[in-house]
């Protein structure tokens, strides 16, 4: 199983997971849910229109945190979103809550990023499990 392989599985049995990001000198969390692995690289997405897209767009260095059991995973390291919109074409088109939101009538856009130069720490309360480099 590969890293990338490990990180998904570790959100999609999380259920919700939180992105980090920075508001000037402020730190913001939010919960998410989408993630979605592909060519052993795992991606998210934001609306283009929302603050947190605005703070990594400033600021692409961003912290995802998910808790399961008693341990938890912190994955962090640089967004780069995707130039590509084929991604986010793929996604909204396979969900019908996201393509209420995400639509010519309403002008949102869905922004995939994933993350570079990053770190993947698997962790228990106590001590780091395991930790990747990607």
């Amino acid at each position: 199983m590969s890293v990338s392989e490990k990180i998904n599985d570790y959100l999609t049995e999380a259920k919700v997971y939180y992105l980090c990001t920075e508001d000037g000198k402020q730190p913001k969390c939010r919960p998410m849910g989408f993630h979605k692995l592909e060519n052993d690289t795992v991606y998210f997405g934001i609306g283009t229109f929302k603050d947190c897209y605005k703070q990594m767009v400033e600021n692409p260095l961003v912290e995802i945190v998910a808790c399961k059991g008693g341990g938890w995973l912190r994955f962090y390291g640089k967004a780069v979103f995707e130039k590509d919109s084929k991604m986010a074409d793929a996604v909204i088109a396979a969900s019908p809550m996201l393509s209420k939101i995400y639509n010519d009538e309403t002008g949102y856009k869905f922004g995939v990023f994933h993350l570079e130069e990053a770190t993947a720490e698997f962790r228990g309360m106590m001590d780091i499990q395991e930790s990747f480099k990607l």
